[in-house]
């Protein structure tokens, strides 16, 4: 497969080349697209992106009602988020619908730098606060595997954080319900061909439930270096720690005894976490505007947890090491009006987990200490040939190879190596102004992760387990009506084979048997109406279900059938804003609920609002959030013992309050 899909790619460019001259004289169409970077790691115009293309911009992120990136992330169409915790503080966030895994299928950046980790604990969006995002941009499907590897069979999501320009400062502070407060500052400035940015950030809140409370630390710098216009240094590094409290799930017998949405049956469990990084990335530029790179980046988390259930007590005490290098080029080069931007790249990424555990299962204690290791290698190209502004194809391949090591005793077998592919190829035709379609298909796998391969339960490693691969296919256009007013209609599909769960029946990490099928509609809008008035509105269907084997013809648990959102930024007059948003989410099967052997959790419909009031530099807001004052649960999962649904409460009305500052 691999050598046909280079073979046909290799042919395709040649003949485009080669017949190029057919379509020159085409009058030229302009493009004022915006541009983006997590596409192919360098800049491009969206127009050239054969896929479902969405950037969050510092504008959009001022104008919205979002106090975390998740928050800001559920407004979008497609995506689907979970405040588990309800504090805040642990999410899930979901791009076409890989439910309760969603945090291993969906791939995070910030900065370009991967944060999904080797295990279980997925994605931290804590690590960067939402006041030191400059833009986020997401590429939805499965086209990212090509350039970045595991976990992007739904999509990419790239944080890229605020740099440095001309000297300013400012801060904010507020307080709200539940004995909220929050603080932040930040300082920005240059000298010569140095620039920088530092912020900081404290958080602290008692949570809706009990035992939700949370307190948050964060640091954040960011500094650039030119030298004479030949090269660039980026330099970044953060730092965060939180300690916070996780009230669990509430079953259904729990209400009928009696306790509250706000009570907790877990009353002493908790996770503190202290989490930095450091990242350097050197550019060179050479011929023009060809560019060499390299990433590089050291990581280092530490997370210790408390937790208790019928079955006892577990404390886990988690060290990961993280680091990445990637060297990249960049090679442009034109033939007459036909222009060719091949990429070719090396990722290397080493993670090492070590692990001290202590439980109480069924009056039974053990002590454990485990050093799990993840390497991963791949090396890929991608390339792009674009005709007289209104033609772009492109395509790309990687090869990857994750070996995991793992060391405890008894260990059998102390290594497993896993090799896969990604490729990936679509078209883009701009036809008229800034309007374009798109086709395109790829791809992508997903690694077991290192406790999924391992069982802290039995003590072995499950060798059966293998990568899942996904198939994407892709059709959509955008459509500009004015300059600042645009509607995005995608379809899509996925075909995903021996996909990676968690069977609740016989507590291990299994691949379903059965291929697992994805088929989605996505359409959103966004109008810039007049100057006082600006609507975004979305509205998702994905049907998410099973096809074969054990648990053929069954939904895929925590997935939605309909989504939909509105949104609205109106300029008052006199220095007022009003931005109000909703979002419905349908029902949809309880997690781990693969046999659909239990009722959907509920559908719910919540809307916010913010209002601002600006005079010079300062700027005082109040936010509100489930205005309707709804009681929904927005994560449910089934469990225990008997087995029944469970369900993380999700926050009634809540205020926030504050004021900030620019200089």
């Amino acid at each position: 497969m691999r050598a046909k899909f280079l073979f046909c790619f290799m042919i395709l460019t040649t003949f485009l080349q080669s017949h190029a001259t057919l379509i020159l004289a085409e009058e030229k169409i302009p493009i004022l697209e915006e541009i983006v970077v997590t596409a192919t790691r360098y800049e491009e115009k969206t127009t050239s992106i054969p896929a479902s293309v969405t950037v969050i911009s510092e504008k959009d992120i001022k104008e919205s009602t979002a106090q975390t990136i998740p928050d800001l992330l559920r407004t979008e169409v497609g995506i689907h988020v979970n405040d588990i915790t309800g504090n805040r503080r642990t999410f899930t966030v979901d791009l076409r619908g890989f439910g309760e895994t969603a945090s291993f299928n969906t791939l995070v950046l910030v900065d370009g730098r991967r944060v999904n980790g080797p295990d279980l604990s997925g994605v931290d969006w804590t690590e960067i606060p939402l006041e030191r995002v400059e833009r986020i941009e997401i590429i939805r499907g499965g086209s990212g595997s090509v350039l970045y590897g595991d976990n992007a069979a739904g999509g990419v999501i790239n944080i890229i954080t605020k740099e440095g320009d001309k000297l300013k400062g400012g801060g904010e502070i507020a307080t709200g319900s539940y004995s909220t407060f929050k603080s932040d500052a930040y300082a920005s400035g240059s000298l010569d061909d140095l620039s920088f940015y530092l912020s900081g950030r404290y958080f602290t809140s008692d949570g809706y439930r009990e035992n939700s409370d949370t307190e948050a630390k964060d640091l954040g710098v960011n500094l650039n270096y030119y030298a004479n216009g030949i090269m660039k240094l980026h330099i970044s590094s953060g730092y965060h720690k939180d300690d916070t409290g996780l009230p669990g799930a509430l079953k259904e017998s729990d209400f009928a005894a009696g306790i509250s949405r706000t009570g907790s049956k877990n009353p002493n469990d908790f996770a503190d976490v202290e989490d930095y990084y450091v990242q350097a990335v050197p550019e060179i530029y050479f011929l023009k505007d060809n560019i060499v790179k390299v990433d590089a980046s050291f990581r280092k988390r530490n997370w210790l947890s408390f937790a208790t259930g019928d079955w006892g007590n577990f404390t886990g005490d988690s060290e990961i090491k993280t680091v990445i290098f990637s060297p990249q080029i960049l090679v442009k080069n034109s033939i007459d009006r036909v222009r060719n931007n091949l990429i070719l790249g090396f990722d290397y990424q080493n993670a090492d987990n070590d692990i001290v555990n202590e439980s109480l299962f069924f009056g039974f204690s053990s002590t454990g200490m485990f050093d799990l290791k993840k390497k991963d290698y791949g090396y890929y190209f991608h390339d792009e040939i674009n005709i007289a502004d209104s033609l772009y194809v492109s395509g790309g391949y990687r090869h990857d190879r994750a070996e995991f090591t793992f060391k405890f005793k008894p260990s059998s077998p102390e290594r497993i190596v896993m090799d896969e592919d990604a490729y990936t190829a679509g078209v883009n035709y701009v036809f008229f102004k800034k309007s374009y379609v798109y086709c395109s298909f790829s791809r992508s796998f997903r690694y077991p992760l290192l406790d999924e391969l391992y069982s802290f339960v039995t003590n072995t490693v499950n060798t059966g387990l293998v990568p899942q691969t996904s198939d994407d296919y892709e059709v959509g256009a955008r459509y500009y009506f004015s300059d600042k007013a645009y509607a995005h209609l995608n379809f899509f599909r996925i075909n995903t084979k021996n996909e990676i769960f968690f069977n609740p029946m016989t507590f291990t990490n299994e691949n379903l048997d059965g291929k697992t099928r994805r088929d989605g509609i996505e359409v959103s809008l966004n109008a810039e109406v007049n100057k006082w008035l600006t609507v975004r509105g979305g509205y998702s269907y994905l049907n998410a279900k099973i096809k074969k084997g054990e648990f053929k013809g069954n939904k895929v648990p925590d997935v939605p059938k309909h989504k939909a959102t509105v949104e609205a930024v109106s300029s008052l007059g006199r220095g007022f804003t009003f931005m109000l948003n909703g979002a419905y989410i349908g029902g949809r099967p309880f997690v781990s609920d693969f046999a659909n052997a239990f009722s959907n959790q509920n559908s719910y419909f919540v809307f916010n609002g913010k209002i601002t009031y600006q005079w010079k530099a300062l700027i005082a807001f109040l936010e509100i959030n489930n205005i309707t004052n709804k009681e929904y649960s927005e994560y449910g999962v089934i469990g225990g013992f008997p087995i029944e649904k469970s369900f993380y409460p999700s926050p009634e009305r809540n205020f926030l309050v504050g004021l900030s500052m620019k200089m």
